[in-house]
């Protein structure tokens, strides 16, 4: 069981497209010098000492894929020094597209079609590799540009090919030649099979190269991780996630980072102690540059998949201050309009409240904004859940139906730019089976149950791979394998766990669900291996558990 690759429903980073990087947030704030951007350093051209640091700055940040900050850095530096083409040349790179900003707004196309021309007015005053790195971006743009744009796209990955055959041992050089290679197939570097899409292997072994030149390379290491993430051996990443882990401290996307390979290898802990200082980041960086609209979304990110990670491992109030800070880290004047970037994620919440089995502090939970039909549609959904598992049957089959009420009244304009139509049905159809095999499992029909879970199962396993967190932070087989032990259907149990172990190694749920199994089985020696795996994973665990899924308390 794997989870599939798609474009149309990656995780967050693909929603800020829509945001674009000329954002309220990038017009408002102003430039600053930030302390704990790590040692970074690149030489420029510029008669500006000042300049020359906001060069090196709007670097790194577009290396953590802040490109607002950037862009305020950059075109700093070219108010600092009028004569520096390197600082239009990085205001045009942050506009531009990007491997999670592939498409640009009109005011984005406009700001870097600009910034390209300022860089090519200004090229006199270039070293030669400056001037190949300002000639091979403007290869990127048009005026006008046009709708379908991967011929742009390759022609600036060609050419900033040529320039690496020509800086070979520049770092820097090949770690902008592999992004521009990534951005041809942003997420699509491998197939729902988790086979390398074509071009795929050499783009590796490029960022490879790369680090061999320089390991500390931020911008490479984050690459890399991207790259290896949605393989089938994403343990490759874990030297660059390693070193990616401390580089940059103010960087909240940077620390995170790590926890995309982290969670991928089950290494659970990890990922939540990442996460944990990404969000600490986050609140200074905030407290810094508070005027943000890109950098929330992010923020969203961290928070969300520590609660995942937390939630593999039994630390539900760390899941839930988890869960409650992406509502809170977002102004409430800036909610309606970050709303449909992070719609899709809001429901975390009521994620970890049916994870722990809080039945009542769910059904307190008050209604999402109405602009957020997703999370509407989830809070429902929930409710059902909640009813059903206190008995409360009418009540639970009213929630599925206002449920169904708002998944036939949402448009596709409520769903863009983060999801697609497309995705957000095959999200919703997960849902559509969940619960009313919950509801069947607690009226007592196990059969009914199971032909409606294993339905859900087939749909989530067809769900696209949107990087960390997968869309549904329980996985479906900890309810289907609990529902399978409790029919008494041992091997489609032990073949559930089994599966979800494969997908979310040394999780503690499937660890659990599989020791009783191998019990009821007779195969102690099994078992007590598997025990032990599972007592390593929950020694942490504000509480024991007796279950995989809190619908059944005790398995």
């Amino acid at each position: 069981m794997t989870r599939g690759i798609t474009l149309a429903a990656t995780l967050l980073c693909l929603a800020v497209s829509g945001c674009g990087t000329t954002s309220t947030s990038s017009t408002k704030a102003h430039p600053q010098i930030f302390e704990d951007m790590g040692d970074y350093d690149h030489s420029f051209t510029t008669s500006s000492e000042e300049a020359d640091e906001y060069l090196i700055q709007g670097r790194i940040w577009t290396q953590a894929f802040n490109y607002d900050e950037a862009t305020r850095s950059y075109r700093e530096a070219a108010r600092l020094d009028p004569d520096c083409a390197m600082a239009w040349w990085g205001v045009a790179y942050s506009e531009g597209p990007s491997y999670n900003h592939p498409e640009m707004t009109p005011e984005r196309q406009a700001a870097s079609w600009e910034a390209i021309q300022n860089a090519l007015a200004l090229i006199d005053n270039t070293t030669p590799l400056e001037r190949a790195l300002i000639e091979a971006l403007q290869h990127r743009f048009a005026n006008p540009y046009p709708e379908e744009h991967a011929e742009l796209d390759e022609a600036y990955a060609d050419a900033m090919g040529e320039v690496w055959e020509q800086y070979p041992n520049d770092a820097d050089v090949g770690m902008l030649y592999a992004e521009a290679r990534m951005v041809l197939r942003p997420w699509q570097l491998y197939n729902e099979d988790r086979e390398p899409a074509e071009g795929t292997l050499e783009i590796e072994a490029l960022l490879e190269r790369v680090l061999a030149l320089d390991p500390d390379l931020p911008g490479a290491c984050h690459l890399y991780i991207h790259a290896v993430e949605l393989s089938e051996t994403p343990e490759r990443g874990l030297p660059a996630a390693n070193r990616l882990s401390t580089h940059v401290p103010l960087s909240g996307h940077l620390l995170h980072m790590p926890a995309h390979i982290y969670t991928r290898t089950g290494d659970w802990d990890r990922a939540r102690e990442q996460n944990a200082l990404a969000m600490e980041a986050d609140d200074r960086y905030r407290a810094k540059s508070p005027d943000q609209i890109t950098q929330h979304m992010y923020m969203v990110h961290n928070s969300h998949i520590r609660a995942y990670a937390s939630m593999m491992t039994g630390h539900e109030a760390e899941a839930m201050h988890a869960s409650r800070k992406m509502w809170s880290d977002i102004p409430d004047d800036k909610l309606e309009l970050v709303a449909p970037h992070v719609d899709a994620w809001m429901c975390s919440v009521y994620d970890v409240q049916k994870r722990f089995g809080r039945w009542d502090e769910l059904l307190a939970e008050p209604p999402p904004p109405e602009y957020m039909p997703f999370t509407s549609a989830m809070w429902r959904a929930h409710r059902a859940i909640a009813y059903a598992a206190k008995h409360e049957f009418e009540a639970a089959e009213r929630e599925l139906a206002a449920y169904h009420e708002i998944c036939d009244n949402i448009q596709a304009e409520d769903l863009v730019p983060r999801i697609t139509v497309e995705a957000a049905r095959g999200r919703l159809s997960v849902i559509e089976h969940f619960v009313p095999g919950e509801i069947a499992l607690q009226r007592g029909d196990l059969d009914l149950a199971i032909e409606h879970l294993e339905k859900a199962v087939e749909a989530e396993d067809k769900l696209g791979y949107n990087g960390e967190p997968p869309d549904y932070l329980q996985p479906i087989r900890h309810t289907l394998g609990a529902v399978y032990l409790k029919a008494g259907r041992l091997e489609d149990a032990e073949r559930a766990y089994r599966e979800d172990l494969a997908e979310f190694p040394g999780n503690g749920w499937s660890l659990y669900g599989l020791g009783r199994v191998l019990r009821s089985q007779g195969r102690t020696a099994e078992a007590e291996q598997v025990e032990e795996e599972f007592a390593r994973a929950w020694s942490g665990a504000d509480e024991p558990i007796t279950t995989s899924c809190m619908c059944i308390p005790t398995i």
